[in-house]
């Protein structure tokens, strides 16, 4: 259940951050008014639930700005038909988004404090739909495999290979890559033989570790 009290923030996202920055997919908007923010957010921090800005979790890591949420849940161009796969769980925000419009959701977190509090308050919003595990992303899921689409929310210097083997074809995968002076926001999109890049947005992402 979201908070009352979080209503006009949540409404000025949609309208300043989202839509007035080319956020127009329905499902996407959806989503992100459907789910509650502040309660993915350290106590400390709640009223900056709805800021712009991406802010501290636990363990190093951060929960991305709503827009980087919602422009990376976009360029999935999801049915509600997908297996989703994604990398960092973290506070698990972004899997509730990948939740609300997709079929299935495997979400991977190296951090098991972050993966039991996400796969909690997920169960505790209803959400039925997520299987939480703990591992290294950069090797993926095979077990699962292959995946619609795979959304990578940690930089990489480059996109690993086990991740686009275990895309489906045609599937999306989408990861943020550090050239060590910048970090670009990339979609990688498999059609048969063909894979096309398109570049996004420049963006700021924790590193992706493997091992």
């Amino acid at each position: 259940m979201s908070d009352p009290s979080f209503d006009p923030a949540r409404e000025a996202m949609l309208r300043k951050q989202l839509r007035r920055r080319g956020i127009h997919d329905r499902g996407v908007l959806g989503a992100m008014a459907r789910v509650p923010r502040e309660r993915f957010v350290d106590p400390p921090a709640r009223s900056l639930a709805y800021a712009d800005r991406a802010l501290a979790i636990a363990c190093g890591q951060t929960i991305s700005q709503p827009y980087i949420v919602a422009l990376m849940t976009q360029a999935l161009e999801l049915s509600g038909e997908e297996k989703v796969l994604e990398i960092g769980t973290g506070s698990g925000y972004q899997t509730a988004i990948l939740a609300e419009l997709s079929r299935q959701v495997v979400t991977l977190e190296r951090h098991a404090e972050l993966s039991r509090s996400a796969e909690a308050l997920l169960g505790e919003l209803g959400y039925r739909n997520v299987t939480f595990l703990c591992g290294d992303g950069s090797l993926g899921w095979p077990p699962a495999a292959p995946y619609d689409r795979i959304i990578v929310t940690a930089a990489a210097a480059s996109c690993p290979p086990p991740l686009l083997a275990q895309l489906a074809d045609p599937g999306v995968l989408l990861i943020p890559l550090d050239s060590g002076d910048c970090q670009e926001l990339e979609a990688i999109r498999r059609e048969g033989a063909r894979q096309t890049v398109t570049h996004l947005s420049q963006c700021r992402f924790v590193p992706l570790i493997a091992g």
